[in-house]
């Protein structure tokens, strides 16, 4: 339901006091305005701490710095009077006991008159004892359609012209910015460059770099990375290149519905997170990264909230990638935590969000030992697809080191013994390939010559791969990974108990 008809709704029903939690409070205080104006015959009062009651020439700077007044001027109007009361950071005096008290008490005038008091806060703050008067009504940032009123306007009053596909690209840069702020940013352009163009974007994403870096809890990547740089895994990069096009209006035409999600479980080493980045550059998608250390706070209440600010954040950026590493440390399924159930309460938020969630925001999960995975997290609905990224065989095991070499020598890679290399590194993990090739470097950097095959067939006898240390862990999750529970990443291979 659209904010307008939810605010007519309350109203008629006689809502006594609705709480409105955003950061645009000019801009929520016009579109009530103008919305009261042309459908609801209203008088609306605007107050806050500073300046008291502003915008009613008969009660102009009336109770200033005393919101308890502030309440009063509602009992002093005539029962005939219908009336919208906007309170603006009225949540700061919630806790104060006369507050709360004259809410109580002016709640009961307001069920029987034509009376409602909006408060307008920045932070989301009810105390438990107010939970049952008031009602909070979400007021979501810009829509596309109004941010391209506004890049219209703008561009008008500027007399310039600008390619539809640069305007498109320009609306979905600014989604996920209040209206303030993408003026503010616009106008940094305009100074900057003089007018609008392609270098106005990566100015718009470093807004929203800062925006995301206030909330602690999410991170803006930068990535480069392409899914050219995965060795193996065609069946995965099969599935990402059918989905590549699913973001766009062609899509949304078509009927397509947004993927939802990605579930990448496997041994350590084996490109997981690699994936992740990759998936980002390919599909043109800004990529945040969850740091789930820090979204379970020390304070009761605190995880629980800090988890739907980054769901809110990650779908006011949408659409984007939301990268959740190692999500079998955050969601493990361990009935002696000690946390007094907060895990469960997260975890039941994000499964619920997973599977609900309307806003183009794609999910990508990686996790190394399923083991510990709630089942809820696993089932169908919660991803598109789970799955299992094995160590590599024999011949992605030559691309892979392929891959590196192009890197690291561009102009000789082609000298090097590929089925030699492949063949000595069996068991080893993509990112231990690499990590050979390194040593192998070392090793000839210390005689002062130029690495060759034999370097890094020496650091790969000397490097003992993670699998064959945690030989049982690697085996179980490999012959888990062939029953046909989980789609492979790789064409099928055949394991021995």
């Amino acid at each position: 339901m659209k904010f307008n008809d939810e605010l007519t709704l309350l109203l008629k029903a006689r809502y006594p006091i609705i709480y409105i939690n955003t950061l645009e409070e000019d801009r929520v205080e016009y579109v009530i305005r103008k919305h009261i104006k042309t459908n609801l015959n209203r008088s609306v009062y605007s107050w806050d701490f500073v300046d008291g009651y502003t915008n009613n020439p008969n009660n102009e700077g009336f109770a200033k710095r005393n919101p308890l007044q502030a309440l009063e001027l509602i009992e002093r109007l005539t029962s005939e009077t219908p009336a919208l009361f906007l309170l603006k950071d009225f949540n700061r005096f919630l806790t104060d006991v006369s507050i709360s008290r004259k809410l109580k008490n002016v709640s009961r005038i307001l069920k029987l008159q034509p009376k409602t008091i909006v408060i307008i806060a920045s932070e989301l703050e009810i105390p438990k004892e107010l939970q049952d008067l008031i009602t909070v009504l979400q007021f979501q940032l810009p829509i596309e359609s109004e941010i391209t009123q506004e890049l219209d306007r703008l561009i008008n009053s500027l007399n310039i012209k600008i390619d539809p596909e640069l305007f498109e690209n320009l609306t979905q840069a600014c989604q996920g910015l209040s209206l303030e702020r993408i003026r503010r940013v616009l106008s940094k352009i305009i100074v900057t460059h003089k007018t609008i163009n392609e270098n106005s974007i990566s100015i718009l994403l470093n807004e929203k770099k800062q925006i995301i870096s206030q909330t602690e809890i999410l991170e803006y990547w930068s990535v480069n990375e392409k899914i050219t740089n995965i060795g193996g895994v065609n069946n995965l990069k099969d599935w990402l290149k059918k989905r590549k096009t699913s973001f766009g209006v062609q899509a949304s035409n078509y009927g397509l519905p947004t993927p939802r999600g990605l579930l990448l479980v496997g041994i350590q080493g084996t490109g997981k997170s690699l994936t992740a980045k990759a998936i980002a550059t390919e599909w043109q998608l800004p990529l945040l990264k969850l740091d789930v250390g820090k979204l379970f706070g020390g304070i009761v209440g605190e995880s629980e909230s800090r988890l739907r600010q980054m769901i809110n954040v990650a779908e006011t950026l949408s659409p984007c990638i939301l990268w959740i590493d190692e999500i079998d440390k955050a969601f493990s399924n361990n009935e002696n935590k000690g946390d007094s159930g907060t895990s469960n309460r997260v975890l039941a938020t994000f499964i619920s969000w997973l599977s609900e969630k309307t806003k183009p925001v794609f999910v990508v999960a990686t996790a190394n030992n399923v083991d510990v995975l709630p089942l809820e997290i696993i089932r169908k609905g919660r991803f598109d697809e789970i799955f299992f990224l094995d160590l590599p065989k024999k011949e992605e095991r030559e691309q892979i080191f392929r891959i590196h070499l192009q890197e690291f020598r561009p102009n000789t890679w082609k000298t090097f013994d590929y089925s030699k290399l492949a063949q000595l590194s069996e068991s080893f993990s993509g990112a231990e390939i690499r990590q050979s090739i390194i040593e192998g470097m070392y090793h000839a950097f210390y005689e002062k010559r130029e690495f060759t095959t034999d370097d890094i067939c020496l650091a790969l006898n000397e490097l003992i791969p993670l699998a064959q240390l945690e030989n049982n862990q690697t085996l179980r999750l490999q012959n888990w990974a062939s029953s046909g529970r989980i789609r492979l990443a790789s064409s099928k291979p055949i394991y021995i108990n």
